[in-house]
């Protein structure tokens, strides 16, 4: 039991967070997309994420409450270290909530204030976002070299949210707005494709103990089906829209799939690098667990309450699918 419970929160958050950055990173996309779009278009684009947008959400805060209440000690180091990005994020989470509601409230004059709002506070949460995974993936680190690292993720991280957005809008909308998400994805999925190559060579180079397992015997042939399958899923995405004769005929959901399978085997490729560590050379997920009992009783919370959350998901995206109709506030 000391050892398979930290292992299942450990899974348990990991598993929040990966579907986190799926879901709220599509409508954060939606936000850095939202200067790109006409009036009526941007209306659209928020209709999309309307039902939505709020539930995203609430993965964080089931990753972060795992993280505080199943490693306290890992929790305490990780967000001290993170203190400013973590504060910048909750800033941009704010703004984007507050932009939200009061654009359907505002009057013509001030909609257009609020709109960007609303895309500055994505920029500012999707930046902070890649400043914490570089911060982590660095070991927490405080060298010249980690923080050029943990920028290189901040500026590389709204790609991927930005091709995420774009995806979102082939599934849910059609006519001119579809075309131009078209557009718009084919534009970023370049840039994220260096990103994420910068990103898996900087890798490497920043973390010593990550160097070791990639490029260990037989270690780094456990991970090669991780960056084969990668640039595979990437091609097939990079054929997609340069094809897009599939994304016209009722198949726009492959390229959404697509990034889908990239996330988790990124996410994949992450864990392999860090576990057992919860901090990168620095604690193991045993050394910072809680107690057996603490563990125990939590246990049974998380296993009512993840279900309950992936159960809610389906049902809310299930009863919203299809394309989105205009957006109205009666």
């Amino acid at each position: 039991m000391e050892t398979w419970l930290p292992l299942f929160f450990a899974g348990a958050m990991g598993l929040a967070l990966l579907i986190y950055v799926i879901l709220d990173g599509y409508d954060l996309g939606i936000g850095l997309l939202l200067p790109f779009a006409t009036e009526s278009e941007k209306d659209l684009m928020i209709a999309s994420i309307g039902p939505f947008w709020d539930a995203n959400e609430t993965w964080i805060v089931l990753g972060i409450g795992i993280l505080l209440i199943a490693f306290p000690q890992a929790h305490g180091e990780i967000l001290t270290a993170m203190y400013i990005p973590v504060t910048l994020m909750l800033m941009g989470l704010v703004l984007r909530g507050i932009a939200f509601d009061f654009r359907a409230k505002a009057v013509s004059d001030k909609k257009d204030m609020w709109n960007l709002i609303f895309s500055v506070g994505s920029l500012i949460t999707a930046c902070s976002q890649g400043w914490m995974l570089g911060t982590y993936i660095t070991g927490l680190g405080v060298t010249g070299l980690s923080w050029l690292f943990s920028i290189l993720i901040a500026l590389t991280l709204p790609a991927l949210y930005v091709l995420l957005g774009a995806a979102w809008l082939l599934i849910k909308t059609e006519g001119e707005l579809f075309d131009k998400a078209m557009r718009w994805a084919t534009r970023a999925i370049l840039p994220m494709g260096l990103a994420l190559l910068l990103v898996s060579i900087a890798t490497p180079l920043i973390s010593q103990t990550i160097a070791d397992k990639w490029f260990s015997y037989p270690n780094g042939l456990m991970l090669l089906p991780i960056p084969v399958l990668s640039t595979l899923t990437y091609g097939f995405m990079m054929s997609l829209l340069y094809r897009q004769h599939w994304l016209r005929e009722g198949r726009e959901w492959l390229l959404f799939a697509g990034l889908i399978v990239l996330c988790l085997l990124a996410a994949l490729g992450l864990a392999y690098s860090i576990l057992p560590d919860i901090i990168i050379g620095r604690m193991t997920i045993w050394e910072s667990a809680a107690s057996t009992p603490s563990l125990l009783f939590t246990f049974w919370g998380t296993a009512i309450v993840l279900p309950a959350i992936i159960t809610y998901t389906f049902f809310v995206y299930r009863i919203f699918s299809g394309k989105t109709s205009e957006l109205t506030y009666e």
